[in-house]
């Protein structure tokens, strides 16, 4: 072979090349075609959103075991939350991930002017979320039930008058002598399947509590009683300590909730800027898509953080 020979290089012709000489911008070098692209970035996504539900795993976890451990607390200290905030703060997420939602199919269909204007509502809906939190935490500001030494059940036994004006003024009730609760017995229908026999059960549980409800509740006697808010003397001694642990698990849980949900703004209006400069259409919209799915999370869990929260019993 002569040295002419040996030296030649032969032109790689396009079909070699995987993306050929005009492959499409917005595919990555290291992506064979478009639907391998976006069917690699939805799994890393769903990865992504499967950590984030193991974190907020575990806060539920701890909040299930504060509750079942002190079920008054939770059941006396949420009623310093305003549940008709909360209610339209749901309403507002339930709307903006229906925009959001609307926004992905309008990317996908190529219409530009629809997309970017779902994508407005959906940052308008995320701004009005955290909007009505700053008034919720204002307001537990302004009330000492704030986070750190900013709460009077810090220290609630250097702080009881402060509580009970507390309660006057957050709860709208006012502070007569409570009446000492009576304790009272249900006595079960039990059912024992070896009566008669030498394996028949020899201890029968005295009573029961019905489930879901705290002793503070279920000692009352009327229904009128029943009905009536949960007063801090209503609490044993160690609950009334143990106050303190809803508000922080309250702020824990809704200030990582706030994080996320400013994040999500921030990708949507990112989102925004290119869909304005016509990036997005039939063949390219997982960026679009995959947000979507940020957005959708971040709603869900709110959807489980109001109820737990605001709506005990």
């Amino acid at each position: 072979m002569s040295t002419t020979e040996s030296n030649t290089v032969v032109a790689e012709s396009p079909a070699d090349h995987p993306h050929g000489d005009h492959h499409d911008p917005h595919l990555a070098h290291h992506f064979d075609t478009p639907d391998h692209q976006y069917q690699s970035g939805k799994l890393g996504m769903w990865m992504f959103l499967g950590t984030e539900l193991l974190m907020f795993g575990g806060l539920f976890c701890a909040y299930s075991v504060y509750r079942h451990n002190h079920p008054e607390v939770f059941e006396y200290a949420h009623q310093y939350l305003d549940k008709k905030l909360g209610a339209i703060n749901t309403l507002i997420l339930i709307t903006s991930s229906l925009t959001m939602a609307w926004g992905v199919r309008a990317a996908q269909m190529g219409k530009r002017g629809l997309l970017c204007a779902m994508l407005v509502l959906t940052i308008l809906g995320g701004a009005g979320f955290m909007g009505i939190k700053a008034v919720e935490y204002t307001t537990k500001w302004k009330h000492w039930l704030f986070i750190g030494e900013h709460n009077y059940f810090r220290d609630a036994d250097a702080n009881k008058a402060k509580i009970n004006e507390l309660e006057e003024e957050a709860l709208h009730v006012k502070d007569t002598k409570p009446v000492a609760p009576v304790v009272t017995k249900v006595e079960p229908d039990v059912i024992d399947p070896n009566a008669g026999t030498p394996d028949a059960a020899t201890i029968i549980a005295p009573n029961i509590t019905p489930a879901g409800l705290s002793p503070a509740i279920t000692q009352k006697g009327s229904e009128a009683e029943k009905s009536e808010k949960l007063r801090y003397e209503d609490m044993g001694a160690i609950d009334q300590k143990r106050v303190y642990t809803f508000f922080a698990i309250y702020f824990c849980m809704t200030g990582l909730h706030g994080i996320h949900v400013l994040v999500g703004m921030g990708l949507i209006a990112w989102i925004l800027i290119r869909a304005a400069k016509n990036e997005f259409g039939p063949t390219y919209f997982t960026p679009v898509d995959l947000v979507g799915l940020y957005w959708h999370l971040v709603d869900l869990i709110w959807i489980f953080l109001f109820p737990l929260l605001y709506l005990i019993h």
